[in-house]
């Protein structure tokens, strides 16, 4: 399995990690597949943002109702890691929702994507997804 994204992508999302500094950025992927068409910058109202992150359920709520009117789908969602480790921790783990929706993790200047692995109802980890940057 592979994620595709454009480099002007890629590179938006390492500034916004950049520019998050010491709290999580957080957002939307929008696309079809395995194609990441666009990102889309959410605000973090996690309490502990440094530490966490929760997107916007306003960002949320403007994607599903833009996609039931016939716009871009949401292929799943980016965060970023302040501490500089480029994979899932436990909270995300134990945060993530089992909808099989990739996920981007920013962190010293690298971006890795994963999909959850799911049990039943219950996201048990992550398993690393190839990400091809295009263009």
């Amino acid at each position: 399995m592979a994620l595709h994204l454009s480099s002007s992508d890629w590179r938006q999302l390492l500034d916004w990690a950049e520019s998050a500094g010491d709290h999580e950025c957080c957002g939307l992927l929008r696309g079809a597949g395995d194609r990441v068409i666009a990102v889309e910058l959410a605000l973090n109202v996690a309490a502990d943002p440094a530490r966490h992150f929760e997107i916007d359920p306003a960002a949320l709520f403007s994607a599903g109702k833009d996609v039931r009117s016939g716009g871009i789908p949401v292929l799943g969602y980016f965060h970023s890691h302040p501490n500089g480790v480029a994979a899932p921790s436990t909270t995300d783990v134990a945060q993530a929702a089992p909808d099989g929706q990739f996920w981007l993790i920013i962190a010293a200047g690298a971006i890795t994507a994963w999909q959850p692995v799911v049990a039943g109802t219950q996201v048990t980890g992550f398993t690393p997804v190839t990400l091809i940057v295009e263009g």
